[in-house]
């Protein structure tokens, strides 16, 4: 038996699934930054990495439990407002494939804790450059996710869609080389120094 909710239900079920969809990808964007942060501080001095490494456990935890989590928790659960008032969504492709993505974001979501604890334990093995990489995950997750409640049955794959997956994928290329790049100035600069 389906709820009866009330029509501005929807409304408001609405406006805080995008506020939670907003405060979840925030909290990832910058939780993997943060272990990135927390990856490289191994480099450091030992009595600067360990306090480095102790603040980011900390800002980690933070970010993770009173953001990043509690938004996926909005996101989820107006979700499922949205669908029992709507129940005729869960028959169409676009729902299908856009529930697809939102599972894979939760196994991201997932692996993030994960990571946290390898990271507070001292036993993460994932490399700045790997982290760098996942971090741009849920960038392109987003995108699609994004399209396909835009655009719904009519999902595009014309040419502003392939440009679109183009801008993503340079982006995060950018992201990688420019990373790379900062690196190879500062060993250069090391080497100068030396």
């Amino acid at each position: 038996m389906l709820l009866s909710l009330p029509p501005e239900s929807y409304l408001w079920f609405k406006t805080f699934h995008i506020v939670g969809v907003v405060v979840w990808f925030a909290g990832l964007f910058y939780l993997v930054r943060l272990f990135i942060y927390h990856v490289e501080a191994a480099e450091l001095d030992p009595p600067v990495r360990q306090a480095f490494e102790q603040q980011y456990e900390l800002m980690e935890r933070r970010l993770a439990n009173i953001i990043t989590t509690p938004g996926m928790v909005v996101t989820v659960f107006c979700a499922i407002g949205l669908l029992l008032g709507n129940p005729a969504w869960l028959k169409q492709g676009w729902m299908h494939a856009k529930l697809a993505f939102v599972l894979g974001l939760l196994a991201y979501h997932w692996l993030c804790y994960k990571l946290m604890g390898k990271l507070s334990q001292g036993e993460c093995g994932w490399s700045g450059r790997q982290l760098r990489a996942l971090n741009e995950l849920p960038t392109l997750l987003l995108v699609i996710v994004v399209l396909l409640v835009v655009f719904k049955q009519q999902f595009p794959t014309g040419a502003a869609t392939w440009l679109t997956v183009g801008l993503v994928v340079f982006m995060a290329g950018s992201i990688q080389f420019y990373a790379r790049w900062r690196r190879l100035r500062a060993e250069r600069e090391a080497s100068n120094a030396a």
